[in-house]
């Protein structure tokens, strides 16, 4: 049986996967040791901030008639989503894989940001699906152009070093 999701849950999971992101960076910026590195993690937590600005723009403006919930009176489709969000993209909070220790070296955490950036635009081209153009795609289709351009700008820091 599929799970069906609702526009507020569905922009839910997109703001938490920035915050993941945003505190991924903040970290992995407290663990590098040349200020060139600190310099770009935390510039990447900043637009991942104004993504979770763009997102809760989004979810504040909804027509509560342009989608319907979902029947889900245990609220399991909610959680279902925050799971993803949590465990699969950014997660910075139960995956301690994917918080940056200190013992990574910095191509291993470059290598580590760039998946989970790969993870969130599978992601968001997928809500790119479904969301009606009324509703923001084109916002949606300029975040997705930015984390795109956050695993260039990896890719070439990570080019630099080898």
């Amino acid at each position: 049986m599929a799970i069906a999701f609702n526009a507020d849950e569905i922009f839910e999971i997109a703001e938490q996967i920035e915050q993941n992101g945003a505190s991924f960076y903040r970290r992995a910026s407290m663990l590098v040791k040349d200020a060139d590195s600190r310099e770009l993690l935390l510039e990447l937590a900043a637009m991942e901030d104004q993504h979770l600005a763009t997102f809760q723009t989004m979810r504040a403006t909804l027509s509560k008639r342009a989608w319907k919930p979902v029947f889900d009176p245990d609220g399991q489709a909610g959680m279902y989503l925050r799971a993803i969000a949590d465990g699969e993209i950014f997660n910075v909070k139960e995956d301690p894989a994917a918080v940056p220790s200190g013992n990574e070296t910095p191509e291993q955490m470059i290598r580590l940001a760039i998946e989970r950036e790969k993870d969130s635009v599978i992601f968001y081209q997928e809500l790119r699906e479904i969301i009606p153009p009324k509703l923001g795609k084109d916002r949606l289709d300029r975040i997705i152009g930015e984390e795109l351009r956050h695993i260039a700008i990896l890719n070439d820091e990570l080019r630099k070093r080898n």
